[in-house]
């Protein structure tokens, strides 16, 4: 007997039992399900739930491998310094890079989709419903959007947090107001602050060094792992342009969250959402067109000398407003996140308004935001609270401007009946 045989017979066993629908997620999940309508009229698609999840994971498994070399990469040249003559094979593709990355990462990503499809399964057990698929891609963006070192007890805590305050109180994938993985990040960020931001966080045993040192140790050097936008907030712009340029923050070879770093990698997942019809080019495009607009203002603000060299803000409203979306998070969230269709607007003019807030608000927080140089998990999640207010707003537009053309048609007596029933019909 095989194995696909094994699992119906086992779902068929405990069929209407408590246990039924962690069964059947594991049947469906590696088998197609053998149930078929028998009657009604029906239309077979082939992008179900899973299919569209495994499809935005296809995105994200370059950014991933990318990650786990970069993890060591940026190990290693805080330690030794950046190699002068980079070499792709010579100094980044690398068995000891990729075994820092492995050691680091994949805890992560075990941590991330072990506890949350737990929390998944027992939600399903309890309120009887099927395992759905909508934790397959939180499980994978969790671990790209948190520091490296971050402690495994801690992102436990934080993803049972997110899938039951943002996810399942609502009822369950399709109806959170919030996305989860944001969720889980904005709770990291403030329930432990120290773990989400500084200059000790962002490369491996950065934070390690420094406390054991601290505590008296002399042997060991310190890591200084400070992000591209951690020198602008402070001012250090000629310092931080001497130590990357502006294809390391394109490629992504500069210190980060996990997955945020590489630009190039993250576009082109972008696109092959966007070919797939997977996610939003709207969204994605007005949310380029927002932090590029905003970015242009505080260059602006600068030119015209109403922002010394004396303001703590100069650094990041100096940067060039186009480098804004290749460093950060701000690429990666307008990509992965800000187009996740359930929490996102609806309409298409409301996916304009949406996007273009969100790249809008980013780039504004990660300016005036003393405390942590970065803004799109904030941006996002602000926009997610008014994405249903928008489509609204937008929607009630519609209607009144059916409503303005039914009340100024001229309907002639022949056909009165029929064209007011028309004209009805169009303002439903």
């Amino acid at each position: 007997m095989g194995l696909k045989s094994k699992m119906h017979d086992l779902k068929m066993k405990y069929k209407g039992k408590k246990m039924a629908p962690a069964i059947n997620a594991f049947h469906t999940f590696l088998y197609t399900p053998d149930e078929t309508t028998h009657s009604g009229s029906h239309v077979r698609g082939a992008d179900d739930l899973k299919r569209t999840m495994n499809t935005v994971i296809m995105a994200l498994v370059p950014v991933l491998l990318f990650s786990v070399f970069n993890a060591g990469y940026q190990h290693y040249s805080a330690l030794n310094g950046f190699p002068e003559n980079f070499s792709l094979m010579e100094h980044f593709l690398t068995w000891d890079n990729a075994w820092i990355g492995i050691i680091k990462i994949l805890p992560l990503l075990a941590v991330s989709y072990g506890v949350g499809l737990l929390v998944e399964f027992i939600f399903a057990v309890i309120k009887g419903h099927e395992v759905e698929e909508g934790y397959l891609v939180t499980g994978i963006l969790v671990p790209l959007i948190v520091p490296i070192d971050t402690p495994l007890w801690m992102l436990a805590v934080a993803v049972v947090f997110g899938v039951v305050i943002g996810k399942e109180v609502f009822g369950g994938t399709g109806m959170n107001i919030l996305n989860p993985a944001l969720t889980i990040r904005a709770f990291l960020f403030f329930a432990y602050p120290t773990w989400m931001s500084g200059d000790k966080v962002w490369v491996h045993e950065a934070r390690e060094r420094s406390e054991a040192i601290l505590a008296g140790a002399s042997n060991i050097d310190a890591i200084s792992g400070e992000t591209v936008l951690g020198y602008l907030a402070q001012n250090k712009g000629a310092e931080m342009a001497a130590k990357y340029d502006v294809w390391d923050m394109f490629y992504g070879f500069i210190p980060g969250s996990v997955g945020e770093t590489p630009t190039l990698l993250i576009l082109l997942g972008g696109l092959f959402l966007v070919f797939s019809k997977i996610a939003s080019w709207r969204i994605m495009l007005s949310a380029v067109l927002g932090s590029l607009v905003m970015g242009l203002v505080f260059n602006g603000v600068v030119d015209q000398g109403w922002i010394t060299e004396t303001s703590k803000f100069h650094g990041l409203m100096e940067f060039k407003f186009w480098k804004h979306l290749i460093v950060g998070g701000l690429a990666f969230g307008i990509v992965y996140m800000a187009t996740d269709p359930v929490t996102g607007a609806q309409t298409n003019r409301g996916k304009w308004i949406y996007g273009f807030f969100i790249g809008f608000l980013s780039v504004m927080i990660r300016v005036f935001n003393p405390a942590y140089p970065e803004g799109v998990f904030l941006a996002i999640l602000l926009m997610n609270v008014f994405a249903p207010t928008i489509d609204h707003y937008v929607i009630r537009g519609n209607v009144n401007r059916r409503m303005k053309r039914l009340q100024n048609a001229v309907i002639h007596p022949k056909d009165s009946d029929g064209k007011a029933a028309e004209l009805q019909a169009e303002t439903v």
